[in-house]
């Protein structure tokens, strides 16, 4: 069946719309949803965008692309050459009321575990969870929560995405795909105009 989705034309294109949301964090935390994606809350479509720039650099061309979901899901994201789709699922941990430190590892764990108890193997099954992390923690580490991931894992596959810093109007956002041996890191620098951004594998 073939799905009436709204996309955007080029990831460049979909950046510089994202970009009012990304400069107003708090909308990325608690803005309304987006009537126009399908009721896509703003953090996930830059969450869906973040996965796509991340896959896209090992294939040095805008292969992934993202849209809306008229089936409620939080977007689906597309191999343009392979075919291939993946549902997405979305989840945040928020900031602190007050601005305090919190325990990042522990907050990311947590979320995974509760969206997994959601509704088991019959929620979870053809779906990619992505964690949005807004907890001001510090450091966190990807290898200890990907060996702590459920066992079994019903989810197709976890990701978590988290701001790591804003420099001269520059913003680079972590982006990690949780495996139990090795967890991959990419870092993605968005240009402080919001016309282009680069990719660096980190591990």
């Amino acid at each position: 069946m073939q799905l009436e989705v709204t996309r955007f034309k080029s990831m460049h294109i979909a950046l510089k719309e994202l970009e009012r949301f990304i400069r107003d964090g708090e909308h990325l935390q608690t803005g309304k949803p987006l009537r126009q994606m399908h009721d896509l809350r703003s953090r996930e479509a830059l969450g869906n965008w973040l996965l796509c720039a991340a896959v896209n650099h090992g294939f040095v061309r805008d292969r992934l692309i993202f849209s809306s979901d008229p089936r409620g899901g939080d977007g689906i994201i597309q191999d343009t050459e392979g075919g291939t789709t993946w549902d997405m699922e979305h989840v945040i941990v928020p900031a602190s009321r007050d601005g305090s430190a919190q325990d990042e590892t522990a907050l990311i764990q947590k979320a995974i575990q509760d969206k997994q108890n959601k509704g088991g193997r019959a929620y979870a099954s053809g779906k990619t969870l992505v964690v949005f992390s807004n907890a001001r923690g510090g450091e966190w580490y990807p290898n200890r929560v990907g060996r702590a991931l459920p066992e079994p894992l019903d989810f197709d596959a976890v990701w978590v995405v988290c701001l790591q810093g804003v420099v001269d109007g520059g913003y680079t956002y972590g982006v990690t795909r949780l495996e139990r041996t090795h967890s991959p890191v990419w870092r993605v620098h968005i240009a402080p105009d919001f016309g282009s951004w680069t990719v660096e594998p980190v591990q």
